[in-house]
């Protein structure tokens, strides 16, 4: 026998014993049923969005899908567990980007790494983010408040958000690097409390969830000044984007994706792909998204990879020059 015909079969005993070792055929998959890790606790945005997804993904793969919540240091916990999960389908992450792409740059050791440690599978949906101040703030628009807080710059502005480290921090850092305004970060155990105290006038800005906000701004308690988006909102067409607003580029939003550990065999993970480009496509799915103020995306595994590895740089940057640790 040739030895590049041993060397040959070698190799293809070698892919075999692979594909037996996780139980992975052409075809087999789904042998089990598919557990959807959301790295927080039940009832938030997360959650729901698994819950809403598990069962049309149930029907499509005609296997059981359970939504399991291992929530914990900022979402830490549940991405470590997934980092580790056999890599055959069975166990996937429900992330968002305050885990995966700002945690890393925050944390020391959040126990995984998210280019590493994971396969992306697809964006579900972005969560455009609003700024938003407190009627008695003079200013109707984001350049109003820049041209505000210049004129008065021995008054400085603070913002409420939800926490350290979250999206909306990230997102008013970037926005006082953008403009060298001295804006002062109130962090919250949550946007709830936050919302509530710019609306008493504690704090005269918050940056949040356009859901969020939307009610508030409606019966005229909090007032819009812009968006970091890419296009105005449909439910608030008169709020400008921060781009508009003279600050080009500016574009954050919180955003929901589903991922797999690495060393997923590509099949799976385009089964997957296939399997949520479906459920997205449902009305009664995009309806109730768009009631959650979250855009569907569903784009593809490669572009989401790549927002993940843009978003991780591009992130840590305005970490470093804000000096943001845990620690506030």
């Amino acid at each position: 026998m040739m030895i590049q015909e041993i060397r040959q079969r070698r190799s293809f005993l070698a892919a075999f014993a692979a594909m037996l070792s996780t139980g992975l055929w052409a075809g087999q998959f789904p042998s089990q049923p598919v557990r959807l890790i959301t790295p927080a606790p039940p009832s938030g945005l997360i959650d729901i969005v698994a819950r809403m997804l598990s069962n049309k993904l149930a029907e499509g793969l005609q296997q059981s899908v359970v939504v399991d919540n291992k929530p914990g240091a900022a979402g830490n916990i549940g991405a470590a567990y997934v980092a580790k999960a056999n890599p055959d389908g069975s166990t996937l992450l429900v992330g968002f980007d305050g885990t995966l792409v700002i945690n890393p740059s925050i944390y020391p050791n959040p126990g995984f790494d998210t280019l590493r440690d994971f396969s992306p599978i697809i964006k579900l949906a972005d969560v455009p983010l609003l700024l938003v101040a407190n009627p008695s703030v003079p200013a109707k628009n984001l350049k109003e408040l820049i041209a505000y807080a210049k004129a008065n710059p021995k008054q400085a502005l603070s913002y409420a958000t939800s926490g350290v480290g979250s999206t909306p921090h990230i997102a008013g850092a970037l926005l006082a690097q953008r403009t060298n305004l001295d804006l002062v970060h109130v962090p919250y155990k949550g946007g709830g409390q936050a919302i509530v105290d710019v609306i008493a006038g504690q704090v005269p800005l918050t940056i949040t969830a356009e859901a969020t906000a939307i009610p508030y701004i409606n019966s005229g308690k909090l007032v819009a000044l812009g968006i970091a988006n890419e296009k105005r909102s449909k439910g608030l067409p008169g709020v400008p984007t921060f781009q508009e607003s003279g600050l080009p580029g500016f574009l954050i939003s919180s955003w929901v994706g589903m991922l797999a550990p690495s060393k997923t065999p590509a099949d799976v993970i385009a089964r997957l792909h296939r399997e949520f480009v479906l459920a997205l496509s449902k009305q009664d799915i995009r309806e109730r998204f768009l009631k959650l103020g979250l855009d569907p995306v569903g784009n593809s595994s490669r572009e989401f990879a790549a927002q993940i590895h843009n978003d991780l740089e591009r992130y840590a940057k305005v970490i470093k020059a804000a000096k943001i640790t845990v620690d506030g």
